[in-house]
């Protein structure tokens, strides 16, 4: 009649045990993705050529290009406001430019 409740007692310590263990671990395996730098998307990149990003905006001549639009003020660009680079939803693993542009330029909402 002991090993029942000395196995229950062991159970509840190790739950105990483990419930406070899995935030720590996951904060160390997760990490951030937005936290770590994503190198800067290079302009010979194939979908960037396709797109034709360039990283100044104001030297852009493209056809479908409009005054005043801007990776910043871009649907796709994730990055956070005020800031020189971020990431972009159709480049991913990489970061573009603030004043970048592509031919998919979307107003943001």
């Amino acid at each position: 009649m002991n090993e029942i409740p000395s196995s229950r007692r062991r159970f509840l310590v190790n739950l105990a045990v483990a419930a406070s263990a899995v935030p720590l671990a996951a904060r160390l395996l997760g990490g951030n993705a937005m936290a770590q730098s994503l190198p800067t998307l290079p302009l010979d990149n194939p979908q960037a050529k396709a797109l034709g990003y360039a990283q100044d905006a104001a030297a852009v001549k493209h056809p479908s290009f409009k005054a005043g639009s801007d990776c910043a003020n871009c649907q796709f660009f994730q990055g956070v406001p005020g800031a020189s680079d971020g990431p972009c939803a159709l480049f991913p693993g990489h970061s573009v430019k603030a004043k970048g542009w592509c031919s998919a330029w979307a107003k943001k909402a």
